[in-house]
């Protein structure tokens, strides 16, 4: 005999939580730099941007305009802080200057054009990634040291903005190594991205994987008058 269903009876159904949106990274290099430190490893030296270079932070900020952060963070070094000024408009968050996210340390190579590193040292300067790694450039700063003070910077950056959109100012170098971290790469893997004056690289961040959704867009190149 078939049993009636009681419309009375608790009915158990198992609810989800709807997912958590993910952390989303935008990652954006200064503009270009003042003539002199052109085709040279700058590093640590706290350079100004060129006139060119402030046409293109003015380009960013008319792209960044439409755009919403819930949080900005930057580099104190002031080719980052120049870019970063005419972006920052009312309504913006007030951004957190973070003074571990400074360039790379090049130690001797550092002041030296491409040319005289590949003269002294015989190195070819698109191999800086390799040779950091490798622990070959003279007094700089080490692979493991790199990381170690990039990395904390970039999980409390997560920690503090679960589900967020977070602009990052800073350095080429900088972006790579947080790439590195977050697609979990060696850092010389991360020479086959170009990383130019002025872009933004958009990355995801899902519990168990992390999706670059835009790389090296420039809104100066990239973005028609």
């Amino acid at each position: 005999m078939n049993r009636l269903h009681n419309p009375l009876e608790t009915v158990h159904l198992s609810f989800r939580p709807p997912p958590l949106n993910p952390t989303t990274l935008f990652l954006i290099r200064h503009a270009e730099v003042e003539a002199r430190y052109q085709g040279v490893f700058g590093g640590r030296i706290d350079m100004d941007i060129s006139p060119r270079g402030q046409e293109q932070a003015l380009a960013l900020a008319r792209y960044l305009k439409h755009k919403t952060f819930d949080a900005i963070y930057a580099s104190p070094m002031k080719r980052v802080q120049q870019t970063l000024s005419p972006c920052v408009t009312n309504g913006a968050p007030k951004p957190v200057i973070v003074p571990k996210l400074y360039e790379v340390d090049f130690g001797d190579w550092t002041g030296l054009t491409f040319a005289e590193v590949q003269e002294r040292y015989g190195a070819r300067a698109s191999s800086w990634l390799d040779q950091l790694h490798a622990g070959t450039i003279p007094n700089a700063e080490s692979a493991a040291d790199y990381r170690a003070r990039i990395e904390p910077c970039v999980q409390e950056m997560l920690q503090r903005h679960p589900g967020q959109r977070v602009a990052v100012f800073c350095h080429g170098g900088v972006i790579r190594q947080v790439l590195a971290i977050l697609l979990d790469l060696p850092l010389p893997k991360t020479a086959g991205f170009e990383i130019d004056y002025t872009s933004i690289t958009e990355i995801e961040i899902h519990p168990h994987r992390a999706e670059v959704q835009l790389l090296n867009f420039t809104p100066w190149r990239d973005v028609q008058p």
